[in-house]
């Protein structure tokens, strides 16, 4: 009898310690997952404007741009905003905005003409700094350094893209000669402002979509060919690369099937730094189709189309879906932390780290 009370209380504490055991792992487990932890917190909701063009100038002053001549700007961080329609541009279509400071910014109009627009005001007026009205001119999108320099692409015109480069922030734009031949059917889509980077070396990389979906460069050597096919989904206009992403020559690509957004075959693929060919998908990709990306630091980053957005804590090799709520564009301070997202219907929402 003593013996078998001696084992019931040692059976007992056996059972306590295994409990607290498994509390205690439980607990570690769910306070590292509250840490890394990502939501979206809607901030703003502006009419039926299609949102495209975001720049995050800092933590507390952000710019957007969209549909029926429409540009939005903010001060505080998202909390209030100042919004105005750019006279004579009431039809026209703002795909992408690059935003210097809270009063300097430049805005691209899609399709003929193809303007480009700056602001020293902070948005009361727009001066037109580019405009070229050449048969099927379709300016997609354009990228900076902090320098002032800038490239811009577009879709082909007599089998070229369309390439424009400026050095003084967007005050004046010169197209480029030498501009990379592309493929019957191939084109560079005006989905988020991101599909193209300018590097601090001078060379950019861009990606194409439709017929042919591949990754351009201006630079030739061994870091990249200056063409490569990429193993994306292509073969029809809704199909191929959509946005590109760089951190320290490690380069991510995102894009799908516009059409088809909630299928996630051949949507994203991985190039290493110091690659000579065209990397490979993640282990687990984005869930959907997606039109922007966008490190948030070495390690994480950001995606995000009309199905969705995913985030990523390993440079893309895993994606989580953290909402199924559509966006287009998606960026992180340029100083500072915070990250935006922009879509339709003027939605506009911030990244809650919790």
């Amino acid at each position: 009898m003593n013996l078998n009370k001696k084992f019931n209380k040692l059976y007992r504490k056996f059972i306590v310690m295994r409990i607290l055991r498994s509390a205690l792992i439980l607990l570690l487990i769910t306070s590292g997952l509250h840490v890394t932890a990502q939501r979206l917190e809607l901030i703003a909701k502006a009419g039926t404007t299609s949102i495209r063009g975001l720049s995050v100038v800092e933590d507390k002053v952000v710019w957007v741009s969209g549909s029926k001549g429409m540009v939005g700007r903010s001060e505080d961080g998202g909390k209030t905003w100042n919004w105005n329609q750019v006279k004579g541009y009431e039809k026209r279509d703002f795909r992408d905005i690059e935003a210097f400071d809270k009063n300097t910014a430049v805005i691209l109009a899609i399709a003929e003409p193809g303007d480009i627009l700056k602001t020293t005001d902070g948005g009361k007026t727009w001066k037109t700094v580019y405009s070229d009205s050449t048969k099927g001119v379709f300016i997609d999108a354009f990228s900076f350094l902090a320098n002032g320099k800038g490239v811009g692409i577009g879709d082909p015109i007599d089998g070229k893209a369309y390439l424009i480069k400026t050095d003084n922030y967007g005050s004046s734009w010169t197209r480029q000669a030498n501009a990379p031949a592309l493929n019957n059917g191939e084109g560079c889509f005006a989905s988020s402002g991101t599909n193209i980077v300018l590097l601090k070396d001078g060379s950019y990389y861009f990606v194409t979509g439709g017929l042919s979906s591949r990754l351009h460069s201006g630079k030739s050597g061994a870091d990249l060919p200056s063409v490569a096919l990429l193993p994306l989904v292509q073969g029809k206009e809704s199909t191929g690369a959509n946005s590109i992403a760089i951190s320290d020559g490690n380069i991510v690509i995102v894009g799908g099937d516009f059409a088809n957004d909630s299928i996630d075959t051949n949507n994203a693929v991985l190039i290493k730094a110091g690659l000579s060919t065209v990397g490979s998908e993640p282990a687990i990709r984005p869930h959907g189709y997606r039109s922007c990306v966008e490190f948030i630091n070495k390690t994480d980053l950001i995606a995000c189309g009309t199905s969705g957005v995913d985030f990523s804590r390993d440079g893309g090799k895993t994606w989580t879906l953290i909402s199924k709520e559509g966006f287009h564009v998606c960026q992180k301070a340029k100083k500072g932390k915070a990250v935006f997202l922009a879509g339709g219907n003027g939605r506009i929402a911030k990244v809650v780290f919790d």
